[in-house]
């Protein structure tokens, strides 16, 4: 029924668009129309079901029902703008006030090839669900788990379409108002300007500031919290206990879990089968200075105080937001070395990882800078023939801090005896680089670069040994899964394939996983949520092969594979 079709008398009936024609159009009586006809368009419809499809399509990591449902509610709500848009677009730029409305048969044909085409999505999805899920040793969804999946996509794709209407709601009456006293077209681009213009300025001003405060005063808890489980130290050793420049309190949550954490000398000493000394931990919490700068000094100060200077190895280690450290990046150069090490880092944030990389990604830079040029100093003052090997390290986040100091592998190789950085971000500088310009035929999510002779990157322990070649020191391990979303995720992916896709792909990642426009930005999106909900070994999780990475670096006199694989199974990293 075109705009034409309708008289002044009946009720104007939604064109393609969404929008409803002038009340003062001419028009034929009519009977009402379908109520999915009065409420949902045709091509918003179709688009809308088409991105239900596509987000059930392999992606790299395995999801559970719920988590499914809102991804395919998200799809599927993002789609119907999509169709939408599409139609108002062409109708405006061809000069038409409205459209024909699709036939009763198309949606009835719509509906058929709808619920024929979701069920065969179901079950590809219960497919390749089951090949990952095997691949990485997950549990299987149960057969009601495939039920649940639509269910829930199908409530919260329709509140969010809701949503979407309202929205269009207030857009057409502003039109309206805007009528009288504009053009009809140039009223219909400033009614789009100012709603747009009123959602960023509520979401800035009041949705943001106001989640933000609620995060921030979340997360401020969380970072005081205090375990009776985990009290002080009474070792002068670690910070916050006898003797130390900054007091237990101030330390934060994690600062205190990785102060008060790692191996006993009696565990190292039964490991080693030799004596142990007791490991140095020194940390600077964000409440025990003022500042990033006077943080990282701090820091470096306590090393100073604990004698950690005068240890066999000086690890600087970058944390992520809320200052949590892979413990088994830890354990495993104390363990290497007996004890005889000191490890020092500091806190920048007490927000999550994800939610710091978004607001306090300059920080993470900034405190991994901070750090390591305020120890380095302290080293490089030492007599040459006494310092001790200076190592960095760190996860995530902490990679892309661990990084900031040097930028170039030629940097870091003159000023580091070695690094270890795990699960690296799309915003690591030098790994950015490096990856950019690796050797031909070698493959992005496992590149070669230079031969291999000072950098290498590992998914599982036998990459060390790629190339065969011998490599020479000071020596810089990236550990990556192929399966890790916060390594391949890039805002590229919207509209360009990646190489780590259209290259021979990793073992764990699905061979029919295929790159889409939108919707693969979509699904390793998604998966960024779920990545360290897999064993180690997949997607964000990097424990075991910790060891290997270390000791590859390290070299550490008398250590032998057998050790490697002894240490393996020893190694932990709590969330």
């Amino acid at each position: 029924m075109s705009e034409s079709d309708t008289t002044p008398s009946s009720t104007p009936e939604p064109d393609e668009a969404g929008a409803r024609p002038h009340p003062g159009a001419a028009a034929k009586p009519a009977a009402e129309p379908d109520w999915w006809k009065r409420h949902y368009t045709f091509t918003g419809t179709a688009v809308g079901l088409v991105f239900v499809w596509l987000s059930m399509t392999p992606s790299l990591l395995p999801r559970g029902p719920l988590f499914q449902g809102l991804v395919s509610a998200a799809a599927g709500a993002i789609g119907y703008a999509i169709g939408v848009f599409a139609v108002w677009l062409v109708r405006y730029m061809t000069s038409k006030d409205a459209s024909p409305p699709a036939p009763r048969g198309a949606w009835i044909g719509l509906i058929v090839v709808g619920v024929v085409g979701t069920i065969a999505m179901i079950v590809w999805f219960h497919v390749w669900q089951d090949h990952v899920r095997d691949l990485m040793g997950v549990p299987r969804l149960t057969r009601p788990d495939y039920l649940l999946t639509p269910a829930l996509a199908l409530v919260v794709l329709f509140v969010l379409v809701e949503i979407g209407q309202l929205i269009g709601r207030l857009i057409r009456y502003l039109i309206r108002q805007l009528n009288r006293v504009a053009p009809p077209r140039v009223s219909a681009v400033v009614a789009v300007l100012l709603v747009a213009a009123l959602g960023i300025a509520l979401l800035n001003g009041v949705v943001v500031r106001f989640s933000m405060h609620t995060l921030n005063s979340t997360f401020a808890a969380v970072n005081n919290e205090q375990s009776p489980n985990n009290p002080a130290p009474a070792s002068p050793l670690r910070s916050g206990g006898p003797g130390s420049l900054v007091s237990w309190d101030s330390l934060g949550h994690q600062g205190r879990i990785f102060v008060g954490g790692g191996p006993t000398t009696a565990q190292l000493s039964a490991f080693n089968g030799a004596p142990a000394v007791e490991p140095i931990r020194a940390y600077a919490g964000l409440n025990s200075a003022d500042g990033i700068q006077a943080t990282a000094e701090l820091a470096a100060r306590e090393l100073e105080r604990t004698g950690g200077l005068q240890r066999k190895v000086v690890a600087v280690a970058t944390t992520t937001g809320t200052g949590w450290i892979n413990e088994a990046e830890a354990d495993a150069v104390e363990y290497m070395f007996n004890g005889e090490t000191a490890i020092v880092s500091m806190q920048y944030s007490f927000l999550p990882s994800w939610l710091s990389f978004l607001v306090d990604k300059h920080n993470a830079r900034q405190a991994g800078q901070a750090l390591f040029e305020a120890v380095d100093r302290r080293v490089q003052a030492l007599p040459e023939g006494q310092r001790p090997k200076l190592v960095v390290f760190g996860e995530s986040l902490g990679s892309f801090g661990g990084e900031a100091p040097f930028l170039s592998p030629n940097n870091i190789e003159a000023r580091t005896d070695g690094a270890l950085f795990s699960g690296p971000t799309f915003n690591n500088t030098m790994w950015k680089d490096v990856t950019a310009h690796r050797d031909d035929g070698s493959p992005q999510w496992l590149p070669i670069y230079q031969q291999g002779d000072n950098i290498r990157f590992v998914a599982r322990p036998d990459n060390l040994e790629r190339p065969a070649d011998p490599w020479a020191t000071p020596r810089v391990v990236y550990l990556q899964h192929a399966s890790d979303p916060i390594a391949w995720w890039n805002p590229d992916l919207l509209f360009t394939k990646p190489d780590w896709l259209r290259e021979p792909r990793g073992d764990d990642v699905p061979d029919d996983m295929q790159w889409i426009p939108v919707v693969t930005f979509l699904q390793v999106s998604a998966d960024m949520a779920v990545a360290i909900d897999v064993p180690d070994g997949h997607g964000h999780r990097y424990v075991e092969d910790v060891a290997n990475g270390w000791a590859a670096v390290l070299q550490p006199p008398g250590w032998t594979p057998e050790k490697t694989e002894r240490l393996r199974p020893i190694m932990r990293a709590d969330e």
